[in-house]
């Protein structure tokens, strides 16, 4: 039997607000799995990348201190969020380098934490993001003893995102330029692996406030080209993909000049299919596109 697996929980921004459904998905997912979340309440947002462009010392400050909240828990920090999971995991390999290299630098972060009352960094926890977990920690032999719903017939393609592949310098993947991680939770759980052009590339998002139209042709491509190759639905480990795939795929649509209606999943929604949970407590009823089609497929409408 698997030894029972307990993380600091850091849900980041997005799952606990314009992807609500998210925060849903992985704690129904955790508690089918009897994996145990301490949520980390006091953690503070981990900047998306964009503190670092004012100062690379707030970044790792702010993430210093996220880490040093699962440090005091002895716990690894989990996320389900590729983006703070990017950013988290490469401050904490810039600062465990800092430790040996510039250890003045490490002692001046920790002044900033002592000043806000907070336990010092110490790069005693691993930063991990819920796809590792499955993979490495679960397992997926485990996780396939547990699929009560076969995805069989399900053609599901991955969307990788950013951060997930090219934010850190030690990755679980062998080749981040072809990844195989989400491919295999999807033939474990009995659906199609959909190869295509755009799964590990940029969805857009970052640009999307200031160069709107280029931004959504660059998504709208990827659903294109993911359609094309037969995939039902979209499955990423990003929520700012998810975001702009999901939610904005009707304006992405209307850029095209041509519907696309192609349901984007989270990944703990994913699996939690699998293992029968029911479809309203994934909240699969909240996104823009509906995954009715998806349901369908598998029997459960």
């Amino acid at each position: 039997m698997i030894t029972a697996l307990e993380y600091a929980y850091f849900p980041g921004c997005v799952a606990q607000g314009a992807c609500g459904e998210l925060h849903l998905a992985t704690t129904a997912l955790s508690k089918a799995l009897g994996i145990k979340l301490l949520e980390l309440k006091k953690a503070s947002c981990c900047g998306s990348g964009t503190f670092k462009e004012d100062s690379q010392l707030l970044e790792d400050s702010v993430n210093a201190r996220n880490i040093a909240l699962a440090e005091q828990l002895n716990l690894p920090l989990l996320t389900h969020c590729s983006t703070c999971q990017g950013v988290i995991a490469h401050v904490d390999e810039r600062l465990k380098k800092a430790q040996k290299d510039d250890p003045a630098y490490v002692e001046q972060i920790n002044g900033y934490l002592k000043k806000e009352s907070c336990a010092p960094y110490r790069g005693s926890s691993r930063v991990t993001h819920l796809l590792w977990a499955l993979v490495q920690d679960f397992g997926l032999e485990a996780l396939a003893q547990r699929v009560r719903q076969s995805l069989t017939g399900l053609n599901c393609a991955s969307f990788y995102g950013c951060y997930l592949l090219r934010a850190q310098e030690n990755l679980p993947e062998a080749n981040p330029f072809d990844p195989q991680s989400l491919e295999k939770v999807f033939t474990t759980l009995g659906a199609n692996p959909i190869y295509y052009e755009g799964r590990t590339q940029c969805c857009g998002w970052p640009i999307s406030s200031y160069a709107t139209p280029q931004s959504f042709q660059l998504a709208g491509r990827h659903l294109q080209t993911a359609i094309a190759a037969g995939a039902d639905c979209l499955v990423t480990p990003c929520p700012l993909c998810h975001l702009q795939l999901d939610s904005r795929q009707p304006e992405i649509g209307q850029v095209l000049g041509q519907p696309l209606n192609l349901p984007v999943l989270h990944l703990p929604q994913l699996v939690g299919l699998a293992l029968g949970i029911d479809p309203k407590e994934l909240g699969l009823d909240r996104h823009v596109v509906s995954t009715t089609p998806v349901l369908a497929k598998l029997g459960l409408t």
